[in-house]
């Protein structure tokens, strides 16, 4: 299945404000969500223990929660994972200590026939993995600036980077309400639907670019609007092919790759669609708006000049 728009002519300028006001609308719910809600930090970001169980067959999360229960710990988390759902990764929020972690070690060897692994995050590495995260996003979001303004022009660059974080913040928006847990995973998805979009972001570009060259005439709103509109369409089935060819990819990804990666596909669901959204319907119009602003002030500027030249 794939779909073709060339023939037809649809005015995507016209609704700008309902575009503008949609992710307006969604940026303060979100906002209102993370000061209420906030996001629901794994360990990866917080203090916490994670034991990794291996058993010889099939258990469950009943049976993960009543072995613990045993020997006095509550876990936070259980994910289960492997082929027969032989495997399971439970989550402590808080660091075990070691006689805390040598007695659990020591029960499910007894029980399953495999210690466990322990691995623990403190709130030091926790903060600093946080941190490096955001820096990654925003040592990202420079390099694009820098390289969609040498390819196109500084506008081009600001459109697509307001485009990147609402991306992002839709993502986190998302799993705030739904509070699911942010974990390293899904920094990798945010990272990557960064790259997804740009590149959808520049195709739009590049085709509102080549139109602006073929234009006879581009003097105002009007005629960037009829380029603008030209464009999205051009591209319209591209995008939409294209999108949901990774949609599918994820799709899959999250009904069959197990707890572990499930965030991760989702985060890749949500950010796929607000990415092919933003690329078409809100940086596209950005540019044009600021555009056409500056083509009016070239305007105006030049009107001021041959007015005030001295006549001889």
């Amino acid at each position: 299945m794939s779909f073709n728009f060339q023939n037809r002519e649809i005015d995507f300028v016209k609704h700008r404000k309902k575009f503008f006001a949609f992710s307006g609308l969604f940026a303060l719910l979100g906002v209102v969500l993370l000061l209420t809600l906030g996001l629901n930090l794994g360990i990866d970001f917080e203090s916490g223990s994670r034991v990794d169980l291996l058993a010889t067959e099939t258990i469950t999360q009943e049976e993960v929660m009543d072995e613990f229960a045993q020997i006095g710990f509550t876990p936070d988390d259980v994910q289960l994972g492997g082929d027969q759902n032989e495997m399971a990764s439970v989550g402590f929020i808080g660091v075990l200590s070691p006689e805390e972690i040598n007695g659990i070690q020591s029960h499910f060897a007894n029980t399953y026939g495999h210690e466990p692994s322990v691995s623990t995050v403190d709130p030091i590495i926790g903060a600093e993995l946080a941190r490096n995260a955001l820096i990654s996003v925003l040592i990202a979001s420079v390099g694009i600036i820098i390289y969609v303004t040498i390819r196109f022009e500084l506008l081009y660059g600001i459109a697509a980077i307001v485009a990147l974080l609402h991306d992002a913040f839709f993502i986190i928006a998302v799993f705030s309400l739904l509070q699911i847990e942010v974990n390293v995973p899904f920094i990798a998805a945010v990272l990557t639907i960064v790259g997804y979009s740009i590149n959808d972001t520049i195709v739009t570009f590049d085709r509102i670019r080549e139109n602006m060259k073929l234009a006879k005439r581009v003097k105002g709103f009007d005629d960037l609007a009829a380029i603008v509109n030209k464009s999205l369409v051009q591209t319209l089935a591209r995008s939409i092919n294209t999108v949901l060819t990774v949609v599918f990819a994820a799709a899959a990804i999250f009904i069959f790759g197990g707890e572990a990666i499930r965030s991760f596909a989702l985060a890749l669901l949500i950010g796929l669609v607000a990415g092919t959204y933003s690329s078409m319907f809100l940086a596209s119009q950005l540019w044009l708006i600021w555009k056409a602003k500056q083509l009016k002030k070239k305007k105006f500027n030049s009107k001021e000049q041959v007015e005030g030249e001295p006549t001889t």
